[in-house]
């Protein structure tokens, strides 16, 4: 039986992608973007790494920005394209080069993975959006058949995902963006399949995409999180300034020290203020 080498722990992360689970896992995120972001609208799209995706191609956006770091390739643009796209160097995802509340949508490809301090990755990304705006991550699931692989990859047994990609996972993430201000709006798991590392092996294990979808949902390989940035509205604390007609309209009816009517013809009672009804 032909199979191909185990990516061993030491390679990087673009090398791993160009491996068959690779190819198999940016192929389920690229179907997956194309269907999230064609219906969002703004002006600035930023795409941070994982130049081997195209999150924004199903995007109508004028000004579409892809920020990489300083190891990796530049995406590929098509030449009916161009200029659409442009690309600016990184030297790490916890400073973005942007103005605060610029930018109105932010796709996040395994970035927080990468990074040293993924919770100062996220406060820039609050500072960047603009008031609802949408963020859009991929991760990799540790509740997963990749997961319990990667954790157990332990002496003789290499890694199946490079060190370099820590799974970071879900529930701490959403804990993360609630704390942030951000409203969850959608979540999805994806890639059921074993961790097989040649295409032989992906291929036949086919069934499991299905039925790992229905019977075991939250054990995919793979998630995609949809956020939106909520800003809490203003409420003004001090003194109420109303007009002088507003004041008299709000005054409250006082008793009044003069009668307003005199004896009447049966002399019986005294009529006026603050005084009983005649009987």
């Amino acid at each position: 039986m032909e199979s191909e080498p185990i990516i061993s722990a030491t390679s990087s992360w673009s090398e791993w992608l160009c491996s068959p689970p690779g190819r198999y896992l940016l192929q389920w995120e690229q179907e997956q973007f194309d269907a999230v972001v064609a219906d969002l609208f703004g002006y600035l799209a930023l795409q941070c790494g994982t130049p081997q995706l195209d999150c924004l191609r199903a995007n109508r956006m004028t000004s579409k920005v892809c920020a990489l770091l300083g190891d990796e390739n530049a995406p590929i643009v098509d030449a009916q394209e161009a200029g659409v796209r442009s690309a600016v160097r990184l030297a790490a995802f916890e400073e973005l080069p942007f103005d605060s509340q610029s930018i109105d949508l932010m796709v996040l490809p395994h970035v927080l993975e990468s990074c040293a301090d993924p919770h100062q990755a996220l406060r820039e990304v609050e500072r960047v959006l603009r008031p609802e705006g949408r963020l859009i991550i991929t991760g990799l699931n540790p509740v997963s058949l990749w997961g319990v692989r990667q954790f157990f990859a332990r002496g003789p047994i290499p890694a199946f995902v490079p060190d370099r990609a820590a799974q970071l996972g879900l529930p701490r993430l959403r804990d993360w963006l609630k704390l942030l201000g951000f409203e969850l709006e959608r979540g999805r798991y994806g890639c059921f399949r074993p961790p097989c590392t040649s295409q032989r092996w992906l291929d036949r294990t086919r069934f499991m995409e299905s039925a790992g979808d229905r019977w075991w949902p939250i054990c995919g390989a793979v998630y995609m999180l949809s956020a939106v940035k909520r800003v809490q509205g203003m409420r003004l604390v001090g003194k109420l300034w109303k007009s002088p007609r507003a004041k008299a309209r709000a005054r409250p009816a006082t008793a009044s020290k003069t009668p307003v009517h005199q004896f009447d013809s049966s002399d019986r009672q005294v009529v006026g203020a603050g005084t009983d009804r005649p009987r």
